[in-house]
Parts: structure tokens; sequence; C-alpha cells
């Protein structure tokens, strides 16, 4: 059976500084891949992360550009380039949580920004990446999701449409890009200890402490970023050859949700 090496590979993590993007971020870099390391805001946060790739025997470094900003990514892949050589892995991460409010409550302003960052992002990233990706024999890209696709809770409506667009881009790289020798799948994760699901805990159910939730989860407890960077590393690597344009939802037993 073939292993989880990625010895060779180079990647991109967007949203990486913290969290599930930090988790994914050192688990490639634990199956032997060379991380870039993107963030938005938090230098010493993203320096972290840099700092424990390093310490793994990997190359890394940060790139600060919103993923809603077209110059800037555009620097920051060409930027990757340069230093580390054509990336072969681009994980699509980024995110943002809304404000937990009604389809009635809800700004057409706050749609536009979740739109912006997940959907929109994730499809200017792929963009701009391509180039690079199409030069490898095996290359791979992974949109980070979220089961609220599929649970659909109220109060969560520009949050859910953002993904499932972010979805849809997925799919339809998968089979436009499989002549090119590039995988796409979508790694949902359910609620997962972070700062993101802190917010997304604190506006659902008005509760800050994830913790809290814990023996309402699969297993008795939160998913945590290492739950997700397993997935993807799978996804990623030789151990998957013949999958792409799937959806692997990391819920822990069923599509677990909190109420």
């Amino acid at each position: 059976m073939a292993e989880m090496n990625l010895a060779g590979r180079i990647a991109l993590v967007t949203g990486a500084s913290r969290g599930i993007g930090r988790g994914i971020a050192i688990g490639l870099a634990e199956a032997g891949a060379d991380v870039a390391v993107n963030y938005t805001r938090g230098a010493e946060a993203a320096a972290e992360t840099v700092a424990a790739i390093e310490a793994l025997g990997r190359k890394a470094k940060a790139y600060q550009a919103s993923v809603t900003d077209e110059a800037a990514c555009t620097a920051m892949v060409a930027a990757v380039e340069a230093d580390f050589g054509p990336m072969s892995i681009l994980i699509n991460n980024a995110g943002i949580a809304s404000r937990g409010l009604s389809v009635a409550d809800t700004s057409p302003e706050e749609v536009d920004k979740l739109f912006a960052v997940h959907a929109a992002g994730p499809h200017r990233l792929s963009r701009l990446a391509l180039p690079q990706l199409r030069t490898h024999a095996r290359s791979d890209i992974i949109v980070i999701s979220s089961i609220a696709t599929y649970v659909n809770s109220p109060n969560g409506a520009p949050y859910t449409m953002a993904k499932a667009a972010g979805e849809a881009l997925a799919l339809t790289l998968a089979k436009e890009e499989l002549k090119n020798g590039v995988r796409v799948n979508i790694v949902a994760p359910a609620l997962t200890v972070s700062d993101m699901g802190e917010k997304l805990s604190r506006a659902i159910t008005g509760n800050a402490d994830i913790h809290h939730l814990d023996t309402k989860m699969p297993f008795g407890r939160v998913a945590v970023p290492a739950d997700v960077a397993a997935a993807v590393v799978w996804f990623v690597s030789d151990a998957n050859s013949y999958c792409s344009g799937q959806k692997l939802n990391i819920d822990g037993a069923g599509h677990a949700t909190f109420r």
C-alpha cells in the first residue's frame, strides 16, 4: 500500500497562522512537505506556525495576503514559486465566521464578505496556482468546507451559503483539472477547537467555551485540528490514488451538530 509520504512536495495553506490551518500546515510538514504559511493578520502567530514546521526539519515561510485581494494573492503565489519552486498542493482553508443572525436580520454586506472569503477566495487562489500545479504529474487542491452545508442550521445562512459555493467550485475544478493531473477534494469539519470554532459557538449557542459542547459530540469531544489534518494528508498523498471530486465529513459519526 502507498504511504502518506509528502517528501519533495510544496504546499500553500491559506489561513495557516492558527486553528485548523495551522493544524493542516503542521500535518503536511510531518508527512514531509515544505509549507508556505499564508495569513491575513497575526504575524506573530504565523511565525509560530513557521517555527513549528521548521522544528520538524521542513522548510517554511510566512506570507501575508488576504484571499480577497487579487494583487496580494498574485504576488504571494509568485513569491512561493520563487522561494520554494512550483507548489503541488494548495489548501484553501482561510475562513471567517458569520455573526449568527437570521436571514431577516443579516446585512447584504455580511453576505458579500463571507462569499468573498469562502468562495471567491478559493476561486482566486486556485486560478492563480494552477499554472504551478499543472507542472507536476500529481497535484492536489483541497477546499476546507464545513458540515454546515449538510446541517443548514438557522442563523448561519451567509456562512453556509458561502461554504456551499466553495464546494461547488471544488467539484467543478475536479472535472476540469483531471486531465492535468490535479485532484480536487473537499474536507468538511464539524465544529473544531479553534478561534473560528469559538466564534461559531458563541454566535450559535451564546457560549464561547467550545468545550461545553464536548458531551454532545460523538466520541465525547469536539474535533481538533489534527483530526482535519489527517484527512487532508491522506487526500493529497499517494495513499489516495483514485479519489477526486469527493467530500469527506470530519464529524465523528453522522453529521454531528449542536443544539
